[in-house]
């Protein structure tokens, strides 16, 4: 007889739990994902003017942009994104790349070697890395400059980027253009 109560205390229990799951009571709390456009455009004659103007009123990606954990993969998008901004404004100042041929170059040569820090950065971390990445050569940037997000870098509007610390790292080869 205590046998038979004991069952079926279990019994309710059990039954209690699977409809309480199925009800969304212990349903975990989902974060809504931070907004990353990525992946930035590849610079040209056609979008440089916008690169140069614009940059302050492209957003960029402080820390506390970030949840205080989750989305490592788009705390490197913006990170990506925030080194290349820094990198153009050096080419957009003149300080580099004195004429406007030199500038596209220095902007193409920045908005390369920034995503082949991101790549290298996905590489070392144990998760799959963004599709572009895979690639190499020519492959690469021709997957980095698909399905852009902003291709003509257009500001957001009401936006002004934060002052953000310059990233090092860049040099400008003046004779690879």
């Amino acid at each position: 007889m205590a046998l038979t109560g004991k069952l079926r205390v279990f019994w309710i229990i059990a039954l209690m739990t699977l409809l309480g799951a199925y009800f969304g009571e212990t349903k975990k709390k989902t974060r809504k994902e931070p907004n990353v456009p990525f992946p930035p455009a590849r610079p040209t004659p056609q979008n440089l003017n916008a690169i140069c103007t614009h940059g302050g009123g492209r957003p960029r990606y402080p820390d506390s942009f970030f949840p205080a954990s989750s989305f490592s993969h788009l705390r490197r998008c913006g990170k990506a994104i925030n080194r290349l901004e820094s990198w153009y404004s050096l080419c957009c100042s003149g300080q580099i790349a004195q004429q406007p041929n030199q500038k596209v170059c220095c902007a193409q040569q920045a908005w390369k070697q920034a995503l082949s820090q991101f790549c290298e950065q996905e590489a070392s971390i144990m998760t799959l890395a963004y599709e572009c990445c895979e690639y190499e050569g020519e492959a690469r940037w021709t997957c980095f400059n698909s399905e852009l997000p902003n291709p003509n870098y257009s500001p957001t509007a009401g936006y002004v980027a934060p002052v953000m610390s310059p990233v090092q790292g860049f040099t400008f080869d003046s004779n690879a253009c």
